[in-house]
């Protein structure tokens, strides 16, 4: 039987960190959905796992407890929620400890396709996947999803990525970015390859620049422990900015097959223009928040946060310059910029067009304050709506030929009636279904810290402590003057 086929047997989802922060926040409210428009096969079942000594009943009741808050509030009912913690188990156990797998065997005694759910620290990754496969638990069938972040460097994810492929074939494993399970991230690509007026102004010199924000109001919050280890290069821009930036870049694929579409986002990262320690120090900025107020609410900066070490030098903010080397992108600047307790939760994608070479409207005379002529730029806001616009000049009504700028919008919320499934719901079934396009490879996820890493080195190097910026606010005043010195401005500056 293919990994696309759908067997007719019992089908379990086992979800390793069961009562963790993404369990509850958003895997089960994700299965919630699915179970409510049935998208899960009758025979589903959720199996949770953890250290908590707990009965199924006493799992329901933490579920219960913590879950509903992350629901669409229109799609909860307390009928369709009790059907729901039906399908819902649980299965204490030390996932460090081979021999307690035997519980886990024991609830799944019959041929099933399992999907097993990795939502703990990758350091974990290796010795689970050992286990399930000592334990009996793996077959061709089985599929396994591995969440961010995968490694800390190119050497830890070699080594986490050869660790499971000792017990999962790579087409069982499903390396997930939830970025890649977004409605407009997957219209994107129907954007570009779907409408002919694009393709052909889709690359130098006809654009001007690329720009990828992904900008978080909240701070660091629970997650301090593990986040001053890792910064927000490795947090974001490894992962969502890159990924993003593949879709963006990428050649158009001879198929929506799974390694047609992997094979284009991989030749973008192999052809990113490597950075020296010189490039490091002109187009990178790190930064770290500050105490300040964000969404009218006064709020601590990053040093002052519960468990973040005294002296921290963790960026939590980071921009940067990065050059595609190849015909369809040459001398085209991209700059990819994320950060927390920025002034606004706002992720997207803008494309800017270059101006024409010449125009009769540059040299004539107006006094109005619109007449300016305005860039032409297509963004694709991801979050937290969805939408994608067109700016544009059109005349301004009245005598003359003053110029105003307008934006052709497509609110995708109200462009279809069907109902638009979240991220990671949508790559929960792709998941189920044996569907790897919206996946990293094994080669993608190495090439990306092949680019990477180099930038984490140099910034040892250089020693250069984070440059602070007040919570609430864009980010250091570098990261304008980034953008300044190719005569542009970010999107909401502008």
């Amino acid at each position: 039987m293919s990994n696309t086929e759908q067997p007719k047997t019992q089908q379990d989802i086992v979800i390793f960190g069961g009562a963790g922060d993404l369990s509850f926040r958003k895997l089960l409210p994700a299965l919630y959905m699915a179970h409510l428009h049935d998208r899960l096969d009758a025979s589903t079942r959720i199996i949770g796992i953890g250290r908590q000594p707990w009965s199924v009943a006493e799992y329901h009741a933490f579920v219960d407890s913590h879950s509903p808050e992350f629901i669409e509030h229109h799609a909860f009912t307390q009928e369709d929620w009790q059907r729901f913690l039906e399908r819902l188990h649980y299965v204490s156990l030390d996932v460090t400890d081979a021999d307690s797998y035997i519980k886990l065997t024991n609830i799944c005694p019959e041929p099933a396709l399992r999907v097993f759910y990795l939502a703990t620290a990758p350091s974990l990754f290796a010795q689970i996947c050992a286990n399930l496969d000592t334990a009996g638990l793996v077959d061709s069938q089985s599929r396994v999803v591995l969440e961010k972040p995968l490694g800390t460097d190119l050497a830890s994810a070699r080594k986490i990525n050869t660790a499971v492929a000792e017990h999962f074939a790579e087409s069982q494993i499903y390396r997930i970015d939830h970025y890649l399970g977004k409605e407009t991230v997957q219209n994107l690509m129907v954007l570009r390859f779907g409408n002919a007026i694009f393709e052909p102004l889709w690359r130098a010199p006809y654009i001007k620049s690329v720009q990828i924000t992904v900008a978080e109001s909240v701070g660091v919050g629970s997650r301090a422990g593990f986040y001053d280890g890792a910064g927000a290069m490795r947090d974001m821009i490894q992962n969502h900015l890159l990924q993003l930036l593949c879709i963006v870049a990428m050649e158009q694929p001879i198929s929506f097959d799974p390694d047609d579409v992997r094979d284009e986002k991989l030749k973008v990262l192999r052809s990113l223009r490597k950075m020296n320690l010189n490039d490091i120090r002109h187009n990178t900025v790190r930064g770290q928040y500050t105490a300040g107020a964000s969404e009218g609410t006064a709020v601590k900066g990053y040093s002052e946060e519960a468990n973040v070490p005294a002296g921290s030098k963790t960026e939590t903010f980071v921009a940067l310059k990065a050059e595609i080397n190849n015909a369809r992108w040459a001398g085209v600047p991209i700059f990819l910029r994320t950060g927390k307790r920025l002034a606004k939760r706002q992720s997207e994608i803008v494309i800017e067009f270059a101006d024409s070479p010449f125009s009769i409207f540059n040299a004539a005379a107006s006094t109005s304050v619109n007449a300016q002529k305005q860039p032409n730029r297509l963004i694709i806001q991801l979050q937290p709506e969805e939408s994608i616009q067109l700016e544009m000049m059109v005349k301004e009504p009245g005598s003359g030929m003053n110029l105003t700028p307008v934006k052709l919008g497509l609110d995708l919320h109200t462009a279809s009636d069907k109902r638009r499934a979240e991220a990671y719901e949508r790559l929960l079934i792709d998941v189920i279904k044996g569907r790897l396009t919206h996946f990293m490879r094994r080669d993608e996820l190495e090439a990306a810290w092949i680019w990477v890493e180099p930038i984490l080195k140099g910034w040892q190097v250089l020693g250069d402590k984070p440059r602070e910026y007040s919570a609430g606010s864009w980010g250091p005043s570098a990261s304008s003057a980034l953008m300044a010195r190719e005569n542009l401005t970010w999107h909401e500056e502008a």
